[in-house]
């Protein structure tokens, strides 16, 4: 059963469902997906024009513990170990209930979604927990799942109209990524060419389209360019939600619950403003994350938490064709040899090879006396054997002129005064960082030496394709000549590397809403530190919809024989 599909000019069902689900992303549309094969009538309402939300830009990776999967490829684990893993991380914030729903129920979730949808998953073979140094954490791997291809061509009229992101089309998966192992030398032409014949793709792409044939599938048809505007309660109980399209206002009743799966609010200033720890330059999710469901979850008083919490990225800004800047995020590339990262002193000031979210804290340092971000802006550094070995934002050494977005500079020193750093200190710090790399051992900061080293960047150049690194070779001098610096912007004479995040909101449920955003599902830091935020949206998600189209049958009451 369903509700009435439409493009953003169309109409709309502006009757009753028995749910109704905000947000067309991973938590959307497995909610969405859940509470129709329950028997439930679903409303799904995506603002956008397109489907698919941030998940669909992702990588699309699933942290799942104690998988299915695992058992398959030898790896043992238990809900003790999850839980254990994520105490480790949350700093005494953790939710025990909210987290022992997803160790629980994860596994759930995948068994389910193989044995009713068209959604299947696969672990990415030899990629460990972010902090596999923390008790309860699995070092080679197991828990992290994605999507095999999936062709869009079973999508029918909705295969255009999934939300593509400016860094990741989905052509491979993740694991033929520099991140897993599948295509040591890369994917061959020839394979490339023969996904193209269904269009093939795989991460968030594969991921959104899967659970979005599964909603097609059930009869849920998104209902797009359609923005939630306001719950509708009834004695303190939410019953429906108004909204408005292009055609103008409408409302719609829900049974069972409206359940939030509307994203983010790093796109809406004012909310970044009151609620973030630490400086926001730029989003790299949906400019549709506006914080609406956030907002309307407030108006009816439901309780807040974690509000500081995000789950951040550095980028740099790359300038597009069309003049439009990309926020890039840097993952791999910063873990390269021949390059280091420095702030506005002109030192080094983090693990480069740290994973990404917990490398936007170093943002987030203060100078108590200056009361001034110390590491923020910052540069990465690197010469041109770099850009001409790996390239960097589809740029390579040797296929054109510089971009703007980069500085080029022949001599430190020059470098140093184009970015205005210090340049003794830059200069020391460069030598300091090739001295140790030539005796083979590292500074205080020892990049290459902690366990979750290889997360990112695992692979360099061979005579034949593409090798695994060691840590050591993570540890080349920055000596060739032509050093470059990754630019933000085409005017400023500073490129700074970003700070920027998927912002997260985490409410209490009110009677009759169930708060399932992407980015918003934990309280504390536990779950932001296992995996992305793919994981606990989907578990969330699954539970929201089964849920409440339990609800929703209850309220009916039995079918009459």
């Amino acid at each position: 059963m369903s509700g009435t599909g439409t493009s953003n000019t169309g109409t709309h069902d502006t009757g009753t469902y028995d749910v109704v689900v905000l947000g067309s992303g991973a938590a959307g549309l497995t909610a969405a997906l859940r509470a129709a094969a329950a028997g439930a009538s679903v409303g799904l309402f995506e603002k956008s024009d397109q489907v698919g939300g941030t998940s669909a830009w992702s990588g699309g990776m699933v942290w799942i513990p104690n998988n299915p999967h695992m058992p398959e490829i030898g790896i043992e684990d238990s809900a003790e170990e999850a839980m254990t893993y994520l105490r480790s991380l949350s700093q005494g914030l953790i939710d025990e209930t909210l987290a022992g729903a997803l160790v629980e129920a994860g596994p759930d979730l995948v068994r389910w979604l193989e044995a009713t949808t068209p959604v299947g998953f696969r672990i990415i073979q030899g990629f460990p927990d972010y902090h596999p140094e923390h008790p309860g954490a699995k070092p080679g791997g197991g828990r992290s799942l994605e999507c095999p291809l999936f062709p869009f061509d079973q999508l029918g009229d909705w295969r255009g109209r999934v939300t593509v992101g400016p860094q990741i089309s989905g052509n491979i998966t993740m694991s033929e990524t520099s991140l897993g192992r599948g295509a040591p030398h890369g994917v061959p032409p020839e394979e490339l060419a023969r996904r193209r014949v269904h269009d093939e793709r795989g991460a968030g792409q594969g991921l959104v389209a899967a659970l979005l044939k599964g909603c097609l599938d059930q009869g849920v048809v998104p209902c797009t360019g359609v923005r939630a505007m306001e719950l509708v309660t009834v004695a303190g109980r939410v019953t429906g939600v108004r909204l408005d399209s292009a055609d103008g206002p409408f409302e719609v009743a829900a049974r069972g619950g409206v359940i939030l799966a509307t994203g983010g609010f790093d796109w809406d200033p004012d909310l970044v403003k009151e609620f973030l720890r630490g400086p926001l330059v730029r989003s790299a999710a949906v400019p549709t994350n506006t914080g609406d469901g956030l907002r309307m979850a407030m108006k009816t008083g439901a309780r807040l938490g974690t509000m500081r919490e995000a789950w951040w990225v550095p980028i740099i800004d790359v300038v597009r064709p069309d003049g439009g800047v990309t926020a890039w995020q840097v993952n791999g590339e910063r873990t390269r040899p021949h390059c280091i990262m420095v702030k506005k002193r002109g030192e080094r000031f983090t693990n480069e090879a740290a994973n990404y979210n917990a490398l936007g804290a170093a943002f987030h340092v203060i100078d108590v006396t200056a009361f001034d971000y110390v590491n923020h802006p910052a540069w990465m550094i690197f010469d041109s054997f770099y850009l001409s070995s790996y390239g960097l934002a589809g740029f390579r050494e040797g296929n054109g002129p510089t971009p703007d977005w980069m500085i080029r500079a022949d001599t430190l020193a020059e470098l140093a005064e184009t970015l205005d750093v210090p340049e003794v200190a830059f200069m020391a710090t460069v030598e300091r960082w090739n001295a140790h790399r030539s005796r083979g051992g590292g500074p205080r900061l020892r990049p290459g030496a902690q366990c979750a080293r290889p997360l990112v960047g695992r692979s360099e150049p061979s005579g034949t394709g593409w090798r695994r690194r060691s840590a050591q070779s993570t540890r080349r001098r920055t000596t060739r000549s032509g050093f470059i610096v990754a630019r933000s912007a085409p005017r400023a004479a500073r490129a700074p590397i970003r700070p920027v995040r998927w912002s997260t909101s985490t409410a209490r449920p009110f009677p009759g809403s169930m708060p399932r955003e992407r980015d918003g599902l934990s309280d504390g830091h536990d779950l932001r530190r296992c995996r992305r935020q793919l994981g606990p949206a989907m578990v969330f998600g699954y539970l929201a919809g089964g849920h409440a189209a339990q609800v929703a049958r209850d309220a009916v009451g039995p079918t009459p024989p």
